[in-house]
C-alpha cells in the first residue's frame, strides 16, 4: 500500500496589491512606471521566498506578475516610411509584456517615444496576466544555498511559479505568432520570459553579466582573437580609455580607464563561451565572445544576445579558402551564404536568403581599406568578396570528395567555415544587423596546410590586423544613427513595433 502522504492544495494565494492601469505621453514617465511595478512584484517574491527559507511554511502560494506596456490606435495613419521599426502596421492594440526595466531603460525609452510621436498616442502602463517565476525574480548573484529546498514539505513549483516553456518561444521573431480573435497583437519581438530565460543563460555561458554587454559584438572562434583583444583593451585603460570607460572580463572583472590591468587571470576557469566587453557609457563600445567551433554553439549564443537588441554583430574568425588564387592570410568579405549547418532550418528554412546589408558591408570594406592601406582594384590582391559556406562536419575533406566539392563549386563559394552562415542568419531572423569577415588559414582542396611553425608565425602576422579591422569597422557602424544601420531589409511584412 502506498504510503506516502500527499498534501493538500494550497487556497490561498497571495500577491502584491493590484496596480492601476495608467496611460502616459512620456516615454520617459512610461519606463519609470514599468520599473516601479517590476521593482516592487520581484522584490515581493524575494521577502516571500525569504520567509519560506526561514521558517518552513508552506500553506500558502505567492505570485506576482510581469509589468506591461500596451498602445492602441484606430488609425492607419501614414509614419516615415524611411523608419525600420517604431511604428505599428495597423489599426489595433499591441501589448508586451516587460522585464528588466532597468537594463533595458534607453532603450524601452527610445522605443515608446518613437511610438507616440509617430502615432501621436499615449502608451499604457498596467500588471500583466504572466507570472514572474521565482529563478528570474532574484537580483544577479544571488546564491540560495541547496538546503533550503530539503526544509521544504512541498515542492517548490506548489508555492511559487517556475519558469514555463509556453512564454518562452520565438514564434514572433519566426513570424509563426498566430494572433486569435480578441487578443492583442505583439509589440516587441520578445515577451518577458524569453528575455528573461536569455538573460540568465548569458551569465552561466560568458561569465558576465548582461548589463555589461555593448551594442556592437564581435564573434570569433579562435582564442588568439580574444588575445589580442585583450590585449587592445588594457592598453587602451592603461593610456586613460582613448573614449573607452572599462574594460570587463569573465568573472566581471573591471578595469577602468586609468588603470592598469588587473592581477594575472589567466589560470581561471573559463566558461563555455566567454565574453569580454570594452564599454562605453551608452553602450556603443565593444562586446568580444569566443563561440569556439561549430554552429552550435554560433547558434546558442545569438539566440541569447539577441534579446539585448544589439545594433549589429560581425563574425571574425578563419575559414578554409576554396580558391586557388587565394593565399594563406588574405580576407573574406561574405556577401552571401551557403547553408549547411542545419541548426536553424527548424526556425529559418534554408530557402530564406540572407541579403547583404550595405552599411555593415562597405563599413567593412573601408576598414579593411584604411587598416591594410590599399584601396580600388589593388585591395583585391587580399580580399574577395563573395560567397561563404558554413558546415557542420569539421572534418567534411574526409567524405566522398564529389558532394560536397560539387555544392561548393556550384554555389560559387569562396571559403567554407562552421559558424558564419549561423551567425548571419540569426542576425536576420532575429532584425540583428550582421556581417563577416574571415582570414584565410588553409587551403584543403588545394593541398596547402599549415605546418607548426607556419601556423606560430601567421597567426602573429595576421590576427593583430585582421581584430584592428574589425575594431575600426564596429566604430564606423557606431557613428551611424541606429535608425539607418537598422535596416528595412530585416522586417517582415507585419513587424513589431519594437526594433
Amino acid at each position: 500500500m502506498d504510503k506516502r502522504i500527499y498534501p493538500q492544495p494550497i487556497e490561498t494565494i497571495s500577491s502584491p496589491d493590484s496596480w492601476k492601469r495608467k496611460n502616459f505621453s512620456s516615454a520617459r514617465q512610461a519606463v519609470d512606471a514599468l520599473k516601479a511595478i517590476y521593482e516592487r512584484n520581484t522584490r515581493f517574491l524575494r521577502d516571500a521566498f525569504m520567509h519560506v527559507a526561514q521558517t518552513g511554511e508552506c500553506d500558502e502560494r505567492y505570485r506576482a506578475f510581469y509589468p506591461e506596456v500596451s498602445v492602441s490606435t484606430p488609425s492607419f495613419g501614414h509614419v516615415d516610411s524611411r523608419l525600420a521599426y517604431g511604428h505599428v502596421p495597423a489599426p489595433g492594440t499591441y501589448k508586451t509584456t516587460i522585464t528588466r526595466p532597468d537594463l533595458f531603460d534607453a532603450y524601452l525609452v527610445d522605443q515608446l517615444d518613437l511610438i507616440i510621436r509617430n502615432h501621436g498616442i499615449s502608451v499604457a502602463v498596467a500588471e500583466s496576466e504572466t507570472p514572474i517565476p521565482l529563478h528570474f525574480a532574484f537580483l544577479q548573484d544571488t546564491y540560495v544555498e541547496a538546503s533550503v529546498a530539503d526544509r521544504l514539505t512541498r515542492p517548490l513549483r506548489d508555492l511559487f511559479d517556475v519558469p514555463d516553456l509556453n512564454y518562452m518561444d520565438d514564434h514572433i521573431v519566426n513570424g509563426t505568432y498566430e494572433v486569435t480573435p480578441g487578443e492583442p497583437m505583439p509589440l516587441a519581438p520578445f515577451t518577458a520570459q524569453r528575455m528573461d530565460y536569455s538573460l540568465h543563460r548569458l551569465s552561466h555561458y560568458t561569465a558576465t553579466r548582461p548589463g555589461h554587454f555593448q551594442n556592437f559584438v564581435l564573434f570569433t572562434n579562435y582564442q588568439f582573437y580574444i588575445d589580442e583583444f585583450c590585449a587592445f583593451a588594457r592598453a587602451a585603460m592603461a593610456r586613460g580609455g582613448e573614449g573607452y570607460e572599462e574594460f570587463v572580463e569573465p568573472g566581471n572583472i573591471v578595469t577602468r580607464a586609468g588603470e592598469d590591468a588587473p592581477v594575472d587571470t589567466s589560470g581561471q576557469r573559463m566558461p563555455q563561451m566567454p565574453a569580454y566587453h570594452l564599454k562605453k557609457s551608452d553602450r556603443s563600445g565593444i562586446t568580444m565572445v569566443n563561440i569556439g567551433v561549430g554552429p552550435s554553439n554560433a547558434k546558442t549564443i545569438t539566440d541569447h544576445i539577441a534579446v539585448l537588441r544589439p545594433h549589429a554583430w560581425l563574425m571574425l574568425g578563419h575559414c578554409a579558402g576554396l580558391r586557388h588564387t587565394q593565399a594563406l592570410g588574405d580576407y573574406v568579405l561574405a556577401h552571401a551564404y551557403v547553408r549547411e549547418d542545419h541548426v536553424l532550418d527548424d526556425d529559418l528554412p534554408v530557402w530564406v536568403p540572407l541579403p547583404a546589408l550595405a552599411e555593415v558591408q562597405v563599413a567593412l570594406q573601408e576598414a579593411v581599406a584604411e587598416t591594410t592601406g590599399l584601396s580600388g582594384y589593388e585591395l583585391k590582391r587580399i580580399m574577395r568578396t563573395g560567397t561563404v559556406a558554413t558546415i557542420d562536419n569539421r572534418n567534411w575533406e574526409l567524405r566522398e570528395q564529389r558532394g560536397p566539392v560539387q555544392r561548393l563549386s556550384q554555389s560559387r563559394a569562396i571559403a567554407l567555415d562552421m559558424e558564419s552562415a549561423t551567425i548571419a542568419a540569426n542576425g536576420f531572423r532575429f532584425r540583428v544587423p550582421y556581417g563577416t569577415l574571415l582570414c584565410v588559414s588553409d587551403k584543403p582542396l588545394h593541398g596547402e596546410l599549415k605546418l607548426p611553425g607556419m601556423a606560430s608565425e601567421f597567426y602573429k602576422r595576421q590576427v593583430a590586423q585582421h581584430l584592428q579591422i574589425g575594431i575600426r569597422a564596429v566604430e564606423k557602424l557606431a557613428a551611424m544613427p541606429p535608425e539607418r544601420l537598422h535596416s528595412r531589409k530585416l522586417r517582415s511584412f507585419s513587424e513589431t513595433a519594437f526594433q
